[in-house]
């Protein structure tokens, strides 16, 4: 008699298996991941060669000497988009699976539609979609203007029905949109079930491998914006994207977590019209436009995103609170930073926070992660608590301690030259930041502090 299915447990975040159901992860500790799957029992060994029938006696691969591997011949598919390329290390790499996410309209499936644009033109790209009809594809490639017979499109959420496409057709790249909706039949969960993704993720990458071709694999977000689905998944791809931003804001960040080909510090900055997302080669000049100079509570800051200089304008309001515990809001800065560098101030400088709403707020959808913000940030609050704007002309960076120190950074030369370059002619810099910087044009004077106490002479 062939055994019956069992009922298990699996939870949605780490992949934890459980024979009953729980309301918390022991794993984990998440609360209400632990979604029902029924489990088919693996078959069983033959009594003849004593061997399981899902383990059939194969030849061995073929092993190679790590010194017969020549390492120069290494090629890059080129989008022709200086964002992207930048991100991805310098292009896509044949045979690596790239996992994408992040909110829903976002922008994910427009910056697949466009990275198809120029790449049809030499290669065969196979568009899998599980959401969309075909004619709904059809519009929005007609409006981001790509028309190529190169590009295919198959709307299908069977992975057996895919894996027999690719075979099929033979294309130089694929793209999935997305990895949730595909299904495999012999499995009895639904599509985006931990065990669904995880089986047609793993097949559809094996062959990405197996035939080189590059895999876009789209990916939906929870409510915490985490990636959906097993966490596995994130470790089985090659690189990992997130899109970053406001909807209401036509800025998006694309940012990779993970790159097995290239540097995981770099960031992709786009700004989404009519036409698409079109790219932005000066991130700076984009995030400070609409500043008001001469308002307290504002300072920008000179951060670096991966090997980018960028500076971003950094906002801080103190206001009576009208509760008995004070609000602290951070937007596109770290909560717990904020909380360290508010007790310095008020441990070290002498500022009195404990009945004042203290609200941070990096302009355009920014997420800094850069320690060298601290000093604008303390800049941009001691600003507003005395009522005294900064200059016009003045950027910070610097790392700030809990002794109410000003620690150097690193990249010196670049923020201060991307400084100068868009009209800053006074830098808040750590002391010992201005002995290692050179010949500077007569114009530009280095305000060198040694703790925030020495912020409060530098306000107008």
């Amino acid at each position: 008699m062939a055994a019956k299915a069992r009922t298990v447990y699996v939870c949605s975040n780490c992949g934890y298996e459980s024979l009953k159901w729980m309301g918390r992860c022991p794993d984990c500790s998440q609360w209400n991941t632990l979604t029902q799957e029924l489990r088919q029992p693996p078959a069983k060994a033959s009594a003849a060669t004593g061997r399981s029938s899902a383990l059939p006696v194969v030849d061995p691969a073929e092993v190679i000497p790590i010194t017969a591997i020549d390492e120069t011949d290494e090629f890059r598919y080129r989008t022709h988009i200086s964002e992207i390329d930048r991100v991805l290390g310098g292009g896509i790499v044949p045979g690596a699976a790239m996992l994408i996410s992040g909110d829903p309209g976002i922008g994910k499936s427009t910056i697949l539609m466009q990275i198809a644009l120029p790449l049809s033109e030499q290669l065969k790209i196979l568009y899998i979609s599980g959401e969309e009809s075909a004619r709904q594809i059809k519009l929005r490639a007609r409006r981001l203007g790509v028309d190529s017979p190169n590009l295919l499109l198959c709307c299908s959420t069977s992975l057996e029905q895919i894996v027999s496409t690719i075979d099929q057709n033979a294309p130089d790249m694929v793209i999935v949109d997305s990895i949730q909706t595909v299904g495999l039949a012999s499995l009895s969960s639904s599509p985006g079930s931990v065990t669904q993704v995880r089986e047609s993720a793993g097949r559809l990458i094996r062959m990405a491998k197996e035939q080189g071709f590059p895999l876009f694999l789209v990916g939906h977000v929870n409510k915490e914006g985490a990636i959906a689905g097993p966490k596995v998944l994130e470790h089985m791809v090659d690189t990992v994207l997130y899109f970053e931003g406001e909807r209401n804001l036509p800025y998006r960040i694309l940012r990779a977590v993970k790159n097995r080909f290239g540097a995981t510090n770099e960031i992709g900055v786009f700004e989404m019209n009519r036409e698409g997302l079109r790219e932005v080669p000066n991130p700076s000049a984009l995030l400070l436009s609409g500043r008001l100079p001469d308002v307290p509570g504002s300072c920008v800051a000179c951060i670096m995103e991966g090997s980018r200089p960028v500076l971003v304008e950094i906002q801080a309001l103190a206001a009576k609170s009208a509760y008995n515990v004070p609000r602290r809001t951070a937007t596109g800065f770290d909560y717990s930073r904020m909380a360290m560098l508010l007790a310095m101030l008020e441990k070290r400088a002498g500022y009195s926070l404990g009945a004042l709403d203290v609200y941070i707020n990096v302009v355009g959808g920014l997420r800094l992660d850069d320690p060298a913000a601290d000093l604008a940030v303390v800049a941009a609050t001691i600003s507003n608590l005395m009522n005294r704007q900064l200059g016009p002309d003045i950027a910070a960076f610097g790392e700030v301690g809990l002794t109410g120190e000003v620690r150097m950074t690193g990249h010196i030369q670049a923020r201060v030259g991307e400084a100068i370059r868009l009209g800053f002619r006074r830098i808040i810099c750590p002391k010992q930041a201005v002995a290692q910087l050179g010949s500077l044009p007569s114009d530009v004077e280095l305000l060198g502090v040694r703790t925030v106490g020495d912020i409060r002479s530098l306000l107008g």
